[in-house]
């Protein structure tokens, strides 16, 4: 590693409304920045520690404490080794630290092994969430600013609010737009395929996790012709990734910091154009630190990158970074937005911690 001290620095970012993840409400965005400098400081590298509530294992306490005790045990000089056994919160920040601060010394971007041409844009698909009249609101302002892919939350205690959603979008748009849905894993099969039924044929795109039991996923696609997409069983049962029948699966959700790291997500994304499965880059609501950097991965694992859930930062009051990470006509300017990232906002953090190495 070619850094001489590295900075810890705490940071909490109010969300415009409140969020709710696996049942949890959330009101703002915590995390940690990790700051590898080189020496003199003519180079810095930035990375992002976030585990989010409700979807990580592991707590931001627990993953400063577990970054702390490497810092002041470990050999920095040994990647690899530095690497082994983190959380994955913590292996995904040290990993974009790392990176970010090579490519800053060398003067380049990054390169990924067995990464083609970088693309000059990726798209990003809209979130949409809340009853059928908010739904249908930002459905329109989305379009209006650009936006041909929206990604709809289910959820099994209110179906009914999809369906009518569903169905409004399909009437208004049609095929104007590429509709996504994510279930979360909130359905069981019985459920799913009511569900099903109550749709529009042909009005959604993939459905993300959408059963309780991921086993099942082939048996759903064989009763309803709607492909799936894997999100959170990337994680937590990776082996029924060459199980479930291909032909039932439309696409990999890649989110960085869950996934086990940014080697880990170029694995799943290598996967994806070898199965011909789209791989979607997705954030947890990180900031535009991280969100610039899986902008570069997104454009480096493919020539036309699929829309990406990188649309979060909507949800967020303010960046972490001098100009606020977005999209202009719903791409992102991969080149621009890398750059852009480097530059920190030093007032939006607290400085917890120096580290000489």
């Amino acid at each position: 590693m070619n850094a001489s001290h590295i900075v810890l620095y705490r940071y909490a970012i109010p969300f415009t409304e409140p969020i709710t993840v696996k049942g949890r409400r959330l009101v703002q965005r915590e995390g940690l920045i990790l700051a590898l400098k080189s020496p003199g400081e003519r180079h810095i590298g930035y990375g992002e520690i976030a585990p989010l509530p409700g979807l990580h294992r592991e707590v931001l306490q627990s993953a400063e404490a577990q970054l702390v005790e490497l810092l002041a045990k470990h050999d920095l000089a040994n990647p690899d080794l530095l690497l082994e056994g983190l959380y994955p919160s913590v292996r995904t920040g040290l990993e974009m630290a790392m990176i970010n601060l090579d490519a800053a010394i060398s003067g380049t971007f990054p390169v990924f092994a067995d990464a083609g041409p970088v693309a000059h844009q990726v798209p990003v698909n809209a979130l949409l969430f809340g009853d059928k009249a908010l739904i249908m609101q930002r459905a329109e302002e989305y379009f209006t600013l650009g936006y041909r892919t929206f990604k709809l939350k289910v959820t099994a205690s209110d179906t009914e609010n999809a369906i009518k959603s569903i169905n409004a979008l399909h009437r208004t748009f049609g095929e104007r737009i590429e509709l996504r849905l994510d279930a979360n894993q909130s359905l069981s099969l019985d459920e799913a395929l009511d569900f099903a039924q109550h749709i529009p044929q042909g009005s959604v795109a993939y459905i993300e996790e959408p059963l309780k039991e991921a086993e099942l996923i082939g048996e759903f696609y064989a009763k309803t012709a709607i492909p799936s997409a894997l999100d959170e069983t990337l994680w937590q049962k990776p082996e029924l990734l060459d199980e479930i029948p291909e032909a039932s699966l439309a696409a990999l959700i890649l989110k960085p910091n869950r996934l086990g790291g940014i080697s880990a997500a170029l694995h799943f994304a290598r996967y994806a154009k070898e199965h011909n499965l789209l791989a979607v880059f997705s954030s947890a609501f990180e900031s535009g630190i991280s969100l610039s950097f899986y902008t570069w991965l997104a454009a480096s694992t493919a020539s036309k990158p699929a829309a990406c859930g990188l649309d979060t930062y909507r949800y967020l009051k303010r960046d972490l970074i001098e100009t606020p990470f977005g999209a202009e006509n719903a791409l992102l300017d991969t080149q621009k937005l890398y750059k852009e990232g480097l530059k920190v906002n030093q007032s939006s953090l607290k400085r917890t911690s120096l580290w000489t190495l």
